[in-house]
C-alpha cells in the first residue's frame, strides 16, 4: 500500500494521506509526515479543538512519544480520550494501551480490554490484534483461545500483519482449532506479505521442516 504513515509509538500508526481538505487537520498531517513535529502542534491543536479525531490521536501521539513536545502521559491519555469518544479508533487504541501498560494511569487491563474492544468494533486491525493477544494471555480475561482465533483472524482481514502471524501460530501449535501446517504457512505468508518480518521467520522455519 502506498500510504504515508506516522508511527510515533510501538502502537501507533496513523494513515495521513487522506486526511480531510480542512486546513488545520492537512497541515497537520503535512507537517508530521515532514516529521515537523513541533510546527504541526498548532495545527494538530486546532484539529482537535474542530473535534477532528484523527487531530486529537495525533496529538496523544506526539505528547506520548515527546515529540515536539515534553513527554507527557497524562496530556497523551486526555488527547486519546476525546478521540475515542469521537469514535477515532487510533484513539482507542492508544488509550488501550496507556491501561495496559499503566503508562499515566494505573495499571488497568479490564480498561485496556473495554478500549481495545471499542477500536476493534471500528475496524482498527491493531486494536483487534491486541485484544486477541489479552485472549491468549489471559489478561484482563479468562483465556480462550477461540476468542484470541476470532480477534486475530478479524486483524488480519483488516491487513493487520502481526494478526495473521499470531493466527498463524495458533494453527501451527493447535491452540483452539486443529494443528494444520498449511494453514500455519499461509497465515504466516500473508503476514510476511504485510511486512510482518516474524511472519516471514516463521514461514521459513515451516518450509524448512518441510511443510
Amino acid at each position: 500500500m502506498n500510504k504515508l504513515l506516522l508511527c510515533l509509538t510501538a502502537v501507533t500508526c496513523f494513515s495521513l494521506l487522506n486526511v480531510a481538505t480542512a486546513n488545520p487537520m492537512t497541515d497537520c498531517g503535512t507537517r508530521i509526515n515532514g516529521e515537523q513535529y513541533r510546527e504541526a502542534l498548532p495545527f494538530c491543536q486546532e484539529a482537535c479543538n474542530l473535534n477532528e479525531g484523527l487531530g486529537c490521536s495525533v496529538l496523544g501521539a506526539l505528547y506520548e512519544d515527546g515529540q515536539g513536545v515534553r513527554q507527557d502521559y497524562q496530556q497523551a491519555k486526555t488527547y486519546y480520550e476525546k478521540a475515542c469518544n469521537l469514535n477515532e479508533r487510533n484513539g482507542c487504541n492508544n488509550l488501550g494501551f496507556l491501561y495496559d501498560a499503566g503508562k499515566g494511569v494505573k495499571q488497568d487491563y479490564q480498561q485496556a480490554k473495554t478500549y481495545y474492544e471499542k477500536a476493534c468494533n471500528l475496524n482498527d486491525g491493531l486494536g483487534c490484534f491486541n485484544l486477541g493477544v489479552f485472549y491468549v494471555d489471559g489478561k484482563g480475561v479468562k483465556q480462550d483461545y477461540q476468542q484470541a482465533k476470532t480477534y486475530h483472524e478479524k486483524a488480519c482481514n483488516l491487513n493487520e500483519g502481526k494478526g495473521c502471524n499470531n493466527l498463524g501460530l495458533l494453527y501451527d501449535n493447535g491452540l483452539g482449532v486443529r494443528q494444520n501446517f498449511k494453514t500455519a504457512k499461509e497465515y504466516y505468508g500473508r503476514a510476511c506479505d504485510l511486512g510482518n518480518q516474524i511472519g516471514c521467520d516463521n514461514y521459513r522455519k515451516l518450509n524448512e521442516k518441510g511443510y
